[in-house]
Parts: structure tokens; sequence; C-alpha cells
């Protein structure tokens, strides 16, 4: 390589680090949105509202709740993932779902490990295995036994997303037998379990708890290591039999790689000091969602972690999608 062309190269990094300090020391100056790759009253749905307001006010800036369904989250990831790394476009998503994509999907337009970074983690709400009242089981070894000897379909709020894989590590765990019926959004499989239309379901907390409730629907496990206090009257599925079984919804949020670290720290911070405002964390928590921060790098390990952990799931069981 000559040497004009080794300064044009070192000439045009410098004007590209100075170009993206710049934006940083700017950001930020227009309106931000935050995609929601899921249907609106899921989880993230919540979450999303429920912080977007202290967001605003912390940056003094708008922002924006988009929900780009499709793709059981992926389309909305993908949309993230290909906008400009200038910090004005976050992803809020079931963390544990858009790990499980890389290893189920054939043909994933992207690559979450590379494509994307972590901002912050925001909250943690276990899944609640429940069943429509009519099921004439009380506890889970009752389900169980009921599974070998009745028909009983198994409500999944998309395919491979993660209350699917974590309903098929608590058959093999416990040799349940059900059927999977699969839905494109946790809010639809909730209304047919409540309508009768499918028996069993696993789903987020947040999304779910308010069904319980009001007795639409039979709370039979909680899958947390330990109970929580809202409902401590409520087993947890570990207790049940299936030691250290835990599973559930990890609501965080996640920024195109490439955003520049500056930005990304800030984002981070405003997140966290969003999620625990106490207005916000009292809602959340009233509804069964626990208040669970990380910084970006911590969500970045984490991400990888789960990845690994649900890619076997998927080879053991042998799932794949297009």
């Amino acid at each position: 390589m000559t040497l004009t062309r080794r300064l044009a190269l070192a000439c045009a990094a410098l004007a590209c680090s100075t170009t993206m300090v710049h934006a940083a020391d700017n950001w930020p100056s227009r309106p931000l949105k935050i995609v929601v790759p899921y249907p609106p009253g899921g989880s993230s749905d919540i979450i999303a509202r429920s912080i977007s307001q202290q967001l605003s006010e912390s940056l003094k800036q708008p922002v924006i709740v988009e929900n780009k369904p499709g793709a059981n989250g992926n389309l909305g990831a993908d949309i993230v993932a290909k906008s400009s790394p200038d910090g004005y476009t976050l992803l809020l998503c079931d963390l544990g779902a858009l790990a499980i994509s890389p290893s189920i999907y054939t043909k994933l337009p992207f690559d979450p490990s590379k494509d994307l970074r972590g901002a912050a983690m925001l909250a943690y709400s276990p899944h609640l295995l429940v069943v429509h009242p009519s099921v004439k089981a009380n506890n889970l070894k009752e389900l169980v036994e009921l599974s070998k000897t009745s028909d009983l379909n198994f409500a999944v709020t998309a395919t491979g997303s993660a209350p699917h894989l974590a309903g098929v590590e608590l058959a093999r765990a416990t040799g349940a037998k059900w059927v999977y019926v699969p839905y494109k959004g946790g809010v639809q499989s909730v209304q047919d379990t409540v309508a009768g239309q499918t028996q069993v379901l696993m789903n987020g907390m947040l999304a779910t708890y308010p069904h319980v409730q009001s007795g639409k629907l039979k709370l039979l496990g909680v899958s947390k290591r330990e109970r929580m206090p809202l409902i401590g009257s409520s087993p947890t599925i570990a207790e049940q039999g299936v030691a250290g079984f835990e599973t559930g919804s990890w609501q965080g949020v996640m920024l195109p790689a490439g955003t520049p670290p500056a930005i990304t720290k800030r984002i981070g911070e405003a997140l966290v000091a969003a999620i625990r405002t106490p207005d916000v964390r009292s809602r959340l928590t009233g509804q069964g969602a626990e208040v669970v921060t990380m910084s970006p790098s911590e969500v970045d390990s984490f991400f990888a972690s789960e990845r690994a952990r649900w890619a076997k799931v998927v080879q053991q069981e042998k799932l794949q999608l297009d």
C-alpha cells in the first residue's frame, strides 16, 4: 500500500470518527422511535408505552412507539438491525425470543449477534403455566397425567418463541403430551385459551396474569425458581418436581450495531432511569414484572448465553423454520 493510500485511509477514518463524536454530542436532536416487533397488548408493548413518556421527558424529544409484528418478532428486529446506527431507532423485545431465532430460522435476513447490540435490560416476568378453567387439573402433576389420557392443545404464541420452547422443555422434563397450536402473537393465544379453543398455555406473566385474576384462566405453576411475592400462594414449576426450571420474558432494548458507544451509554442510562421511575416500577410490579436492569455489555453477555441455551433445545427437538 502506498504512503498516499495510507494517508487517505487515515484521514477518512479520522473524519468518520469526528463525525460520530459530533453526532453523539448533538444527540438527540429529533424524535426517537421504539420498535416493538409484536402486536399491541403484549409484554413488550406494555413496557414500551409505560416508559415512553418518561424517556421523552428525560431526553427532551418525542418518543414514538411503533408495532411492527411479523415472523415471530423478526420482521421488526430486521427493520432495526438495518436502520441507521444513530441512536434514533430502538428495538424493545423479549431478548430470549430474539436469541432463539438464529437457531430455528434457516433464512433469517439478519444476524442478531452481529447486527444488534445491547442498550439495556428493563424487566423480567416469568412464564405462567395456565389452563382453561374447564381442565380438570389443579397442579402440574395432575396436568401431566391428564395429558396422557386426554387431547390437550397447547397454545403457542409463535412457533419457535420462548414460551413455545419453555413448553417443549417442560414436556421433555415431565413426559407431558400435548399438541402445539401456533399463533402469530401472545394476545391471540391468550384469547383462544380464555375461550377454551385451546386448553394449555405458557406465556409472559405481564400479559397473562390479569386473566388469572379475573378467573378466566387457572394458574398451575410459575416458571421461576422462587415464588413471587405477588402470587406467593402459587407454587413454582421447580417446586413441583422440575428442579431448576426457570424461563420467562426478558424485556430489553437493542440498537443497530455500530451505534456510537457514547450514544449507547446515554440511551441505556435513560432507559434504566425511566423503568426505575416509582410509578412505572409500581405499575409493572403490580402486573407481575420485576424491574431487572443491565448495562449494554451485560445485555450482550446475557444474549450470548441465552442463544447457546436455546440452540441446544432447538437441536434436540430438530425444530427448523424457513
